[in-house]
């Protein structure tokens, strides 16, 4: 160190000197990017029990996305059918309008992605040196430094994930940390090496992470299950039909990028192979009892066997604040910034498990569906996604009819229901009272409802139809619809795989409505060009005295064009990087 720099340091101000003594270098230059304190204070050998290194790998759970209100208050379902913005002129509309660029990408989750990979390197490079993790010779220390390493790799793994669902393949670093010196020239490695990379992590990371059960004082902590799911969900990814061999690129070099250049069926094998392997972790169960329904209880109770893996959050009224009907005021105000559409309300079933419209639009006869009280007899689930009219509320019913409370005529309310509807999904059980207390909201990343789904998507896909009834009837039978006389749910009896492979897609649309699977799902199906390009509709509710009158009216429409199946890379990381290649159409 130099002694000239410590004594002009003094004179300018004694407090400094503490810090300048922790300096290892008296460059004025920066030749690599700082992360929080230097890793000579984060995995400082003094600190025996590890304190700040775990302050560390708890601030990398914080690249994993939060899907509550994501993108600027908005849940990303809102550029879906499923839903629109009630507010106006939002940032969510840009993947519905086109107006979606590498210059302006809302979700672009790039820079993130990639930082937290370097974070998690920097904390794989340097844990060693924290001696809790290196000199401690018991039970507990040897199995701190497993779980950390495990997770923060699990993490690394993640996002990547997210990377190769926007983007197809992407740069592979692995363990390097780049400095300024380095040649940041790296281009994008192929879809399948991308895929391969995570599955393989999966593997080794499984048997590293804590096991289910997982101890009260660990819960939120990434356990093995969660490893299992994400290999899952990568390899469903990998066999759907965007991916397998049905790019959309014409090139073939960008269509390597984006997927791989030729089909296979066998590739759902290893997606029923991976989700086997998670059940058979025996643990994960579906929630069948709780308050009002099992359903309902497993987004508000932080510890539950259904939930695999979950973006941890203080307990608050956040999501009722902002979800809620806005006709409540007082100490219970609400914004309701989101609007299911009647499209999203049209997927639920009856209770007796048929679907109340055929594919013409026209009613089912022998649903029971009865158009002057729409929602009564339909799937439980229904009520626990959707606040409609006459759903009971903090002690009056909700009123989405023109005029109502809750969709006032006032032009200067700007934010109310487009649709007649609000999002109920998440939010606590307030039927009574006056105001809310504070609940449970904690994001499901991974849930053992996703992994029965994935299996009997993957079991249908390989014309084991009947195996993926098996699986549908468990959410059903959760869900509350009824039995039927043959115990199937209202699945007809002799289903085509290609019935089956539509009604596995609904089920899947209602189920895991607002997780961010739709926007996704339908892409990977490849299907989002015929299902963004229906009208959007709402309900238009007419009050009466004690009558209602129900009438469907168009809300909106979506725009979609086939680039829009992969995201743009930033025009920046293009600029840097000129290895890179640009996906097609942006």
């Amino acid at each position: 160190m130099n002694k000239t720099k410590i004594y002009l340091t003094t004179v300018v101000c004694s407090i400094t000197i503490a810090i300048v003594f922790t300096i290892s270098s008296c460059k004025k230059v920066e030749t690599e990017p700082k992360d929080w304190f230097g890793s000579d204070l984060v995995f400082d050998t003094l600190d025996r029990l590890g304190t700040v290194a775990a302050f560390n790998l708890n601030d990398l759970y914080n690249y994993i996305p939060n899907g509550f209100n994501r993108i600027s208050n908005d849940f990303l379902d809102a550029a879906t059918d499923d839903a629109i913005p009630s507010r106006n002129n939002t940032l969510i509309e840009y993947y519905t309008n086109r107006r979606v660029s590498a210059l302006n990408n809302p979700d672009s989750y790039w820079a993130n992605s990639y930082y937290g990979i370097r974070r998690a390197n920097i904390f794989l490079q340097n844990i060693g040196n924290v001696p809790i993790v290196k000199t401690v010779d018991s039970t507990a220390a040897k199995l701190t430094r497993r779980y950390w390493r495990a997770e923060a790799r699990f993490i690394r793994c993640f996002l990547y994930f997210e990377l190769l669902k926007r983007y197809g393949g992407v740069p592979l670093i692995g363990d390097k940390i780049f400095t300024l010196d380095d040649n940041l020239q790296i281009p994008r490695n192929k879809f399948e090496d991308c895929v391969n990379y995570i599955v393989k992590e999966c593997d080794i990371v499984k048997d590293s992470l804590r096991v289910e059960p997982i101890a009260d004082a660990d819960w939120g902590r990434i356990p093995k299950g969660a490893a299992l799911a994400l290999k899952c969900r990568v390899l469903l990814y990998a066999a759907s039909p965007l991916f397998n061999g049905g790019g959309i690129e014409t090139d073939a070099t960008k269509k390597a990028l984006t997927g791989y250049l030729t089909a296979d069926a066998t590739r759902w094998q290893a997606v029923i192979a991976a989700a086997e392997e998670l059940r058979s972790l025996n643990y994960y169960t579906l929630i069948a009892t709780g308050t009002p329904t099992g359903f309902a209880s497993l987004f508000t109770t932080k510890k539950n066997t259904e939930i695999i893996l979950a973006k941890q959050s203080a307990n608050s009224t956040n999501l009722e604040n902002t979800q809620a009907p806005i006709g409540y005021a007082g100490s219970a105000p609400s914004q309701g910034f989101t609007s299911p559409t009647q499209n999203f309300v049209d997927a639920f079933p009856m209770l007796n498990g048929q679907q109340p419209f055929n594919a013409d639009g026209t009613v089912n006869a022998s649903s029971g569906y009865n158009a002057t009280a729409p929602y009564t007899n339909r799937d439980p689930r229904l009520d626990v996604s959707v606040f409609r009219n006459g759903y009971n509320w903090l002690g009056r019913a909700v009123e989405t009819f023109e005029g109502g409370l809750d969709k006032p005529t006032n032009s200067n309310i700007a934010v109310k229901t487009k649709t007649g509807y609000y999002l109920r999904k998440y939010l606590g059980n307030f039927p009574t009272g006056t105001t809310y207390s504070n609940q449970s909201h904690n994001f499901p990343i991974f849930r053992f409802a996703e992994i029965i789904l994935t299996y009997a998507e993957a079991l249908n896909e390989v014309g084991r139809v009947e195996d993926a009834v098996t699986q549908i009837k468990l959410l059903r039978a959760r869900a509350g619809i009824t039995a039927g006389t043959d115990t199937r749910y209202g699945i007809k009896v002799g289903i085509t795989q290609a019935e089956m492979r539509n009604l596995v897609r609904n089920e899947r649309r209602i189920e895991l409505s607002f997780e961010e699977h739709r926007f996704w799902d339908v892409r990977r199906w490849k299907t989002a060009a015929t299902d963004f390009a229906v009208p959007l509709y709402g309900m238009n509710i007419i009050k009466s005295g004690t009558n209602f009158t129900y009438n469907k009216v168009q809300v909106g429409t979506m725009q979609f064009e086939n680039k829009l199946y992969h995201m743009p890379i930033p025009y920046d990381e293009i600029v840097k990087n000129q290895t890179l290649i640009q996906n097609e159409g942006w």
